[in-house]
């Protein structure tokens, strides 16, 4: 045919797939290809926040060797830990195949996570942990792209500008808020004082006391004083105790309470339990041998102050110096305790029975300081007077002094202890924001030792008022003229009555989201206690002792009704409690629960009221150890109530015959009221009003209102956080109480009541007292009804 056939070759290309390790390696090289140099800018931001939470972490975990020293450490671990998780990060999401900067993702995402961790392994909940980890990771988030902005060449000059102002606005804002505290000059958010029935502060008498102007008792007194330590002389940590110690002191062993010592803390303080040491800083008058402005006197009174649990490595025992001085110029030796060696670390615990020993130690402290005064040649040779001795603690040390003075009942077996204490006599007892823990199955009961207890309403460390538990169990005999007293401060709160504890009540990463909004500047927290301990001292240490200017009970009023020291006093809400050997109690409902049954054969009864006994409740509704009358009214208008106690043969009288004051505790438990309508300070709020009504021997009635003798003020209302919703979601929500109800004790001059009726004489007698409460409803808690 001719026809050439032509054959058409087709080839087909078949591409293979390469193998998964080929895969892997080149996603591999490929991870940073979205990190662009805007994007790894932008890891700063990250990392700063990441580095705020560490530095956090820093300050709440001290080794010892400093802060700085912390810091970097702490600072270098998370940046080793951010730098790691990142590049991992990356490459995982680079196997993934996500296309998003993988490197500034991962240290995002390192971020949150320590966060987290951080805050959720320091007693916050998942909820506020992961909150407060989300809020820290987007404030890097945008940290990190202001970084990449003003690294960018893209960007013009005034658009990194606005940028950067914006964000130097934000983070001055963002740090004032969590970082802001009082100061001298700022009004706390409680403004107003109780005022009614009172005369110029300074001036008021009671009970036929002086009423002669006081001195401020936290002025410096007359005396130079002389500062100087006693110590073990091996301290490496302060050498204050160690190298330049004045003192050599001798050790304790304490290894029959103490069974649980870390080989750590061994390594840290260069001993153990069998030699514990006894080291002090003393503040001591000038005798006039030695001052030409001193007066005449030898002997001084002996007051030992006492720290708290606090973390180890942050030393406690400097912080009362402002105390130490005040006492010493005022005629007292002063000693502050160091037991610093006692108290928790993040890296050791706590030792066991460390509450046991700390009250242990001071007693150590008492024989070591009998040594030194028969010592010749010693400063403080002839100079204490044993038979009157002062202590004084704050938090644990609170507690303490309490069971130091105690001594017989804790450590009875130790005869010897006991023996060398016998000589030694402990007048009185103060308690600055005390915890109230049992030990060994049981609590102090003081008897016949004066005693004073302060708290704030802001402690967010002890947040229940624990010294009005030691306060209700301090008992005196009839006719004893000792007494205890209670101050209860709006705006106070735990760590600023220690000037080295800073301004937070629980240490970092936590401490950061406590409040701070409203509270009293350290320097008028400080003031506070200054007033009164040294207030305390004088009337149970010094007053009527030749040489003091004083008269005995000059300082009573003061401690009666804290309106006598507001000119002293810094502006807050002040709640106050007192009672001595000299009242007459009529009702304690202590003795039964037969609401209608009162001890001397007295009667109770009430109309327009549901009245039950019921026991003293504190913040957490803990029961204290105290029992009082409920009175709760659910009406308005006129329509009256009235709570009314009765006695046929005449109430008991006191033990000078005639009564000239009537005294009971009163607190306005409204707020634990649901129906909406009742103010939570009913009473404050003027929506009830309390009449008193006293009924003589012959028959004869006089009704007066409460607010002529004091006006009732709100509990104080409390947010302990940065945001109401944390209060529930920290330290297993012991802050969500916003309010505890404490008592106000009510002093009333039966002058007034025959004022206001000469028929009424109190000299026949009293056979009745009624509350009559009118207006709105109510809920009010009596207790310790008895006169003067």
């Amino acid at each position: 045919m001719g026809e050439t056939m032509e054959l058409q070759v087709v080839t087909e290309l078949v591409l293979r797939k390469p193998k998964r390790r080929h895969r892997i390696a080149r996603r591999i090289r490929n991870a940073y290809q979205y990190d662009t140099a805007f994007w790894r800018s932008a890891v700063a931001g990250p990392w700063g926040a990441g580095m705020f939470a560490f530095g956090l972490l820093a300050l709440g975990m001290p080794t010892g060797l400093g802060t700085a020293v912390d810091l970097l450490l702490f600072l270098l671990a998370g940046t080793l830990g951010l730098y790691l998780i990142s590049h991992v990060t990356s490459l995982l999401l680079a196997l993934i195949g996500l296309p998003i900067p993988r490197l500034f993702t991962g240290a995002v995402l390192f971020n949150y996570a320590a966060a987290f961790l951080i805050f959720y392994y320091n007693e916050v909940s998942l909820a506020a942990a992961s909150m407060v980890a989300a809020v820290i990771s987007l404030a890097g988030i945008a940290a990190g792209l202001l970084a990449g902005m003003l690294a960018s060449r893209r960007l013009r000059l005034p658009h990194k500008a606005a940028a950067t102002l914006t964000a130097v606005l934000l983070v001055a804002a963002a740090a004032n808020w969590p970082f802001a505290a009082g100061n001298d000059s700022a009004a706390p958010a409680f403004q107003g004082v109780q005022s009614a029935g009172l005369q110029e502060a300074g001036e008021v008498g009671f009970g036929g006391l002086s009423s002669d102007p006081l001195d401020n008792p936290a002025e410096p007194g007359p005396y130079e004083v002389s500062t100087f330590t006693y110590g073990s002389g091996n301290d490496t940590w302060q050498p204050e105790f160690g190298e330049a110690v004045d003192i050599t002191s001798e050790s304790a062993d304490a290894s029959a309470y103490i069974k649980k010592w870390s080989v750590y803390r061994t390594a840290y303080w260069g001993f153990n339990q069998r030699a514990l040491p006894l080291n002090g800083r003393v503040w001591m008058p000038m005798t006039a041998e030695e001052s030409n402005n001193a007066e005449g006197q030898t002997r001084f009174p002996l007051v030992l102050i006492v720290h708290g649990n606090h973390l180890m490595e942050d030393f406690s025992d400097d912080g009362y110096a402002y105390l130490g001085e005040l006492l010493a110029s005022r005629g007292f030796i002063a000693v502050s305790v160091d037991e610093n060696f006692l108290n928790y670390s993040v890296w050791t615990g706590i030792p066991d029975s460390d509450m046991k020993v700390r009250a242990w130690v001071l007693l150590k402290h008492l024989q070591q300081i009998g040594d030194f005064a028969n010592e010749p040649g010693n400063p403080l040779y002839g100079k204490v007077d044993f038979a009157r001795i002062g202590l004084t603690g704050h938090s644990r040390g609170g507690q303490a002094v309490a069971m130091a003075a105690d001594y017989k009942d804790w450590f009875g077996s130790d005869t010897e202890l006991i023996q060398s204490l016998a000589s030694y006599r402990i007048e009185a007892v103060a308690a600055i924001a005390p915890t109230d823990r049992k030990v060994d199955g049981k609590v102090t009961q003081l008897k016949d030792i004066s005693y004073l207890t302060l708290q704030g309403a802001r402690d967010g460390d002890v947040s229940d008022f624990d010294g009005d538990r030691q306060y209700m169990r301090t008992s005196y005999s009839l006719g004893e003229e000792r007494f205890k007293a209670s101050l209860y401060i709006g705006d106070a709160n735990h760590s600023q009555f220690n000037s080295s504890w800073g301004g937070r009540d629980v240490s970092y990463p936590k401490g950061i989201l406590l409040s701070r909004d409203g509270m009293l500047s350290p320097t008028n927290q400080r003031s506070i206690a200054k007033v009164y301990l040294s207030a305390f001292f004088e009337e149970t240490l010094r007053d009527g002792e030749p040489g003091n200017d004083g008269e005995p009970g000059r300082y009573l009023p003061l401690l009666q009704d804290y309106r006598t020291g507001l000119a002293w006093l810094p502006d807050t809400a002040y709640y106050n409690r007192f009672e001595s050997g000299v009242f007459t109690a009529w009702a304690r409902y202590d003795e039964d629960s037969n609401r209608v049954t009162l001890p001397g054969g007295g009667k109770a009864a009430a109309s327009g009221l549901a009245w039950k006994e019921e026991d003293a409740k504190n913040r957490q509704n803990g029961v204290k150890p105290s029992r009082g009358i409920v009175l709760e009214r659910r009406m308005s208008g006129n329509e009256p109530s009235a709570y009314a106690l009765s006695w046929e043969q005449g109430a008991p009288l006191p033990t000078s015959g005639k009564p000239e004051e009537l005294a009971f505790s009163l607190t306005d438990r409204s707020f634990e009221l649901e129906d909406n309508v009742t103010p939570d300070a009913a009473l404050a709020e003027g929506t009830v009003r309390v009449e008193v009504e006293l009924t003589d021997g012959n028959g004869t009635s006089v009704r007066l209102p409460l607010t002529k003798f004091m006006d009732t003020e709100p509990l104080p209302v409390t947010s302990f956080t940065i945001h109401p919703w944390l209060d529930r979601h920290l330290s297993g929500g012991k802050y969500k109480h916003p309010t505890e109800a404490v008592f106000q004790t009510y002093r009333l001059a039966l002058a007034d009541f025959q004022a206001a009726n000469p028929a009424f004489n109190p000299g026949t007698g009293i056979q009745g007292l009624a509350f009559r409460l009118s207006g709105g409803s109510a809920k009010l808690m009596l207790d310790d009804i008895g006169v003067y």
